[in-house]
């Protein structure tokens, strides 16, 4: 969620009876980390701060910051997260990590986190394309006891109703909260998601190499296919060091351009009609127990 969910649209979340979480992507200071994150405080509800692994390895002030403002949670994937469970464990922090297969579970474990992600290949932004969310929760469940939260296609309180009769302690959900009120999305993207329906995703790592950000190979985006997207599919490497292609991007992003621009958005982006506030995403999903309590009678009969 990062360039999405800044101090305001976190503290929103969190008021509403979510977890707000603050996306801190690379792009940031460690001081819009500290002052955001004032933001998400604010109201006095917990609140969560997001890093990827190899991004603070490069911005250690970035890890720094987020241990002065002491957050509820942590969620740390992408990278070797390993030498910050612990110091933010003893900072009190819960320490969650996103997983993609199986394999990353176990290594979640063995580092001794708190909460294990089970993102699903549906899942918008950044992660594995290797496992469904239904078929990765499931394995996960049975490999731990850790509380396991699902990610991945969750648009509403259906979604929410399924991945928790399978057994997830709850979801980690950001495309519905994408064309909230309180975040940070420009009017044109807004506008872009809205009128996007659940085929209009792409997954890879053409937006990665135009950035020039740093992102890890291993670990592509979905996001909303457009012309730039289809003009560098499958020239990936020949963008990393294409100039032009690069400055394009970036005037694109800075333009918010739906057609040059990176916009990353889960296969569950259909379900988007309007922009709500965040309390009124909530409330939506707030009501998952009319459908979870109709599946468990049905399955009763």
């Amino acid at each position: 969620m990062a360039g999405v969910s800044g101090g305001r649209l976190t503290a929103a979340i969190s008021a509403g009876g979510g977890l707000g979480m603050l996306g801190a992507g690379s792009a940031v200071t460690a001081d819009w980390i500290r002052t955001e994150g004032a933001i998400a405080a604010a109201g006095g509800k917990p609140y969560g701060v997001g890093l990827m692994a190899w991004s603070v390895a490069e911005q250690p002030e970035h890890f720094d910051a987020v241990l002065e403002l002491k957050p509820a949670l942590v969620s740390l994937s992408f990278g070797n997260y390993r030498p910050y469970v612990e110091p933010l464990r003893q900072n009190g922090i819960v320490v969650a990590t996103q997983a993609g297969t199986v394999a990353d579970a176990q290594e979640a474990i063995d580092a001794g986190v708190d909460v294990i992600v089970a993102r699903g290949a549906e899942a918008g932004g950044h992660g594995r394309n290797a496992v469904g969310t239904l078929p990765l929760l499931q394995a996960i469940l049975e490999l731990t006891e850790l509380p396991v939260l699902a990610g991945g296609g969750i648009s509403g309180p259906r979604g929410l109703a399924a991945v928790l009769a399978a057994g997830a302690a709850g979801g980690w959900i950001g495309t519905a909260f994408l064309t909230c009120q309180e975040g940070l999305t420009s009017q044109p993207v807004r506008e872009r998601v809205i009128e996007a329906d659940e085929t209009d995703t792409v997954y890879g790592t053409v937006f990665d190499a135009a950035s020039r950000a740093g992102w890890p190979d291993e670990f592509g985006g979905r996001a909303l296919r457009n012309a730039y997207f289809d003009t560098w599919e499958g020239h990936e490497q020949d963008l990393k060091s294409d100039d032009a292609g690069h400055a394009e991007y970036v005037e694109g992003t800075k333009a918010a351009d739906p057609a040059r621009a990176s916009i990353y958005a889960g296969q569950g982006v259909g379900a988007l009609t309007g922009q709500p506030t965040a309390a009124e995403v909530l409330a939506g999903f707030a009501t998952y127990r009319t459908y979870l309590s109709a599946a468990l009678n049905d399955g009763s009969k």
